[in-house]
């Protein structure tokens, strides 16, 4: 299947345009840092920021364990995969595969919103737990969070009700929108903000591997938990990239 080439061009023109100025367009600036080249694949299993067991007994070691080695390097490898089948595709970012997924090769494109979406989604996901999380924002983060949502509490329970109303496997998100005003939403299976133009600041898996060896069929005390790894620091440095 012959990929859309004048829509894959004129993004790769684009990119490559203002990467040589030093700049990228705003709508397409990585923000995962996904292209390590190491091994030979474009795209690498990001290691955890932190130790298996460092975010009990909120999120235990074994799924930890599961969900990074196995899920997430699944996801890695089959968006690998299907990346390397066109070799144009190769210099793009997982970002950018999936803000312009319609322009991919129809016998990939389902591969890289399944997979690609796992490959981003999870990988923002480790980075902004930590276990020296919990507690609320602060600074311009919280200022725009208040006038938003009313308060803090709001927002979380705007929150957590998107994620334990997300009927089977999803995410509940925090995205900064195509207006640049802060949203709640939740999506389903691996579906990334990226797809609706939308930058994601801060997101939970509400897959059951992400939870039920511990909560089991209780994702709502799951979501409540979850709060106390939450690393507000990481969320901040997201949310002034998306605004920038």
């Amino acid at each position: 299947m012959a990929i859309n080439r004048r829509s894959f061009l004129l993004l790769l023109g684009a990119t490559l345009g203002t990467a040589s100025l030093g700049t990228f367009p705003a709508a397409a600036q990585p923000l995962f840092g996904d292209k390590q080249n190491e091994g030979g694949e474009t795209f690498q299993l990001p290691p955890l920021p932190y130790a298996y067991d460092a975010l009990e007994p909120y999120i235990d070691a074994e799924t930890m364990r599961f969900h990074h080695d196995k899920h997430h390097a699944a996801y890695t490898k089959n968006l690998n995969a299907a990346v390397n089948k066109y070799s144009e595709l190769k210099s793009l970012s997982a970002e950018e595969l999936l803000r312009n997924l319609n322009t991919l090769p129809a016998d990939i494109r389902t591969t890289v919103r399944n997979n690609g979406g796992g490959y981003v989604n999870h990988k923002m996901f480790w980075e902004i737990m930590s276990p020296d999380g919990g507690g609320e924002p602060t600074g311009i983060l919280a200022t725009v969070i208040n006038d938003t949502f009313g308060s803090f509490d709001n927002f979380k329970e705007k929150f957590n009700e998107a994620g334990s109303k997300r009927f089977g496997s999803g995410w509940a998100w925090l995205v900064r929108d195509n207006e640049g005003k802060l949203q709640v939403i939740d999506t389903p299976n691996q579906d990334s903000p990226f797809m609706q133009g939308m930058s994601p600041i801060l997101g939970n898996d509400v897959w059951e591997h992400a939870y039920y060896l511990k909560y089991r069929n209780n994702r709502g005390e799951y979501l409540k938990q979850w709060w106390n790894v939450v690393n507000w620091s990481e969320v901040s440095k997201r949310f002034e990239q998306a605004m920038a």
